[in-house]
């Protein structure tokens, strides 16, 4: 149904209607822009929450992460944090794709209206004017008609009146001539004009009016076809987010069917075993006997302690340490001071405070520690090898003795580190040699290799071969005694490097300090470094420190270093030492 032919006289009614339209775009405008603001709220509040139970990254947490229950409760905190990812991504979706256009929609729909009815105001105007110029000339043919009819009567009265001169009734002959001459112009005036106003007041209610009332209809259907576009893609921003969200939902579900009771109950035996065998049964001493007396190689109880104070009672918690040649040997210590020492992470070098298993896992992971710093070490003397080689082709890039001094201190901390994997190396074979069973114990490979320093790893192959060693090659007790209470008493000196270890340090993420462009590609093979193109911008995040490499980052997650000289740095005016170099 059309409105111009069926709503012609709905002038104000159509005005309204439209304006309640419009209304009704800014209404929903408003409510998807309020449903927008809940789920940017709602993932900001899902990411806090995330973050609140991300582990810190201390030995407590380490120790949690062995078990199975906590990787899972961690693998829901990140998936958890990319669900509230969706729903940012829902946000800005409806943001982009209903708000904006709504917005840039309603302001044209507005421009439209207002020009149809400033057209349809118009012509209602036009025909208003035209319909009081007809009464005017209506009024005015009456009024000239009256007046011939008195003019005309006068004539009639004043031509019977036998006492008026033959003057005067000419007079009112003429007078009567010309009233009834201008009624008849008045008359043809007002019919043509009647004739003209017909004609206009039938283009205005068929022609003018409909094709207005008709963009106006055509206008109304589109708001409302619009209208009906947005709800659809309303509903089509949540389900474009489904898949993904239903991922993250499977991956929680994955991660919580991984969780091992039996798993995590190993792995408490794992963290807590000590390696001890249970003492043996107490003989029988007879003192009724008057003969020495002398304690059970079994016994818990110390044999000097036991002549001094033979009805006393020990206070402190007996700890079994070695057992060795058929006798048990026993360690006193006590449980406070035990417990200081695991709560403030002190006791000696060679980890001698703790039990034998516990021992060998500590000395192990120590030796991991060592043989990655190594290798890091050698990854940074071989990255400074290859721009050696690039200074010595290309002179003017850089001064190739500039990186000497360097890789004569790169060499020194692998010497360094060397003779540290050596020294924990010989009191693991130690503790190993000691434990009950020793076939029960796996060792884990901790050789190195690199291309560029077979001697090292030979070395420390050789060493892990043979543990400790008298000259001649063999191996005794005596001398593996000696050597650890030598250990104890003049530790051996260790040097570390904590300008370079702070270099790979990542607990925090550092903060940007600068821009730099890649001069030439480099291919970062090695740890710690990043590929970078030619040409391409990336964030400065640590200067050059004078080892001729640049700490960048291309994103949250890709970070590393390249060689200064293969960059163009542009630090920013507040960080320290601000400058641009090439």
């Amino acid at each position: 149904m059309s409105w111009g032919s069926e709503l012609w006289d709905q002038f104000d009614n159509l005005e309204k209607h439209t304006q309640w339209g419009i209304e009704f775009v800014e209404k929903y405008t408003k409510f998807v822009k309020e449903r927008s603001e809940i789920e940017t709220s709602y993932a900001k509040q899902i990411r806090n929450l995330s973050k609140k139970y991300q582990p810190k990254k201390n030995s407590r947490e380490e120790e949690e992460s062995k078990y199975t229950f906590c990787r899972a409760f961690l693998t829901s905190l990140n998936e958890l944090n990319d669900y509230a990812g969706q729903h940012e991504v829902i946000a800005e979706n409806l943001t982009s794709q209903i708000i904006s256009e709504l917005s840039r929609y309603m302001q044209e729909l507005k421009a439209e209206r207002k020009s149809h009815f400033h057209d349809g105001r118009k012509a209602q105007q036009h025909i208003e004017s035209s319909w009081k110029q007809l009464e005017s000339c209506k009024r005015r043919f009456e009024r000239d008609c009256k007046e011939a009819d008195r003019a005309q009567q006068y004539f009639e009265k004043m031509d019977a009146d036998i006492n008026v001169t033959k003057a005067d009734v000419e007079k009112a002959r003429q007078q009567a001539q010309m009233r009834h001459q201008m009624a008849a112009d008045s008359k043809s005036d007002y019919s043509s004009y009647l004739q003209k106003f017909n004609q206009e007041q039938n283009d205005h209610y068929y022609t003018i009016i409909p094709n207005i009332f008709q963009k106006l209809q055509d206008m109304e259907e589109k708001r409302i076809e619009r209208i009906g576009v947005c709800m659809k893609t309303f509903a089509d921003v949540d389900r474009q987010v489904l898949p993904i969200v239903g991922k993250c939902l499977d991956e929680m579900t994955k991660a919580a069917e991984s969780i091992e009771p039996k798993t995590d109950s190993k792995q408490v035996v794992e963290s807590y075993k000590s390696g001890f065998e249970p003492p043996g049964d107490v003989e029988f001493e007879d003192y009724g006997q008057p003969m020495k007396r002398t304690a059970s190689d079994t016994s818990l109880s110390n044999p000097r302690e036991g002549k001094e104070k033979p009805t006393g009672k020990t206070k402190g918690k007996l700890w079994p340490f070695i057992k060795n040649k058929n006798k048990l040997s026993l360690k006193l210590i006590t449980l406070n001071s035990h417990v200081r020492n695991l709560i403030e992470g002190s006791g000696p070098e060679d980890f001698s405070h703790l039990p034998p298993e516990q021992r060998r896992k500590k000395l192990q992971g120590k030796l991991d520690e060592l043989n990655k710093d190594i290798q890091k070490e050698m990854d940074q003397r071989d990255a400074l090898t290859k721009m050696k080689d690039v200074y010595v082709k290309n002179p003017q890039m850089g001064d190739p003795a500039s990186v000497d001094p360097r890789l004569l201190e790169i060499g020194q901390n692998i010497e360094k580190l060397q003779f540290e994997v050596q020294k924990f190396e010989g009191w693991l074979a130690e503790v190993e040699e000691r434990m009950p069973s020793k076939s029960d114990t796996h060792r884990r490979s901790g050789i190195y290799e690199t291309q560029n320093n077979t001697t090292v790893s030979n070395n420390c192959a050789q060493d892990r071969e043979r543990p400790l060693s008298s000259p001649d090659g063999s191996y005794t007790e005596e001398q593996n005694s000696e050597t650890q209470v030598k250990a104890n008493t003049h530790p051996i000196p260790t040097s570390s490097t904590p300008e370079f270890d702070d270099e790979f340090d990542d607990e925090e993420t550092l903060p940007t300090i600068g821009t730099c462009k890649a001069l030439y590609p480099f291919e970062g093979h090695n740890e710690g470094t990043i590929s970078v193109a030619e040409g391409e911008l990336l964030y400065v995040i640590e200067e050059d420190k004078g080892d001729g490499w640049t700490r960048v980052r291309r994103n949250e997650d890709e970070e590393g270093y390249v060689p200064t000289s293969y960059v163009e740095v542009f630090l920013e005016t507040n960080a320290k030492g601000a400058m641009t170099y090439i």
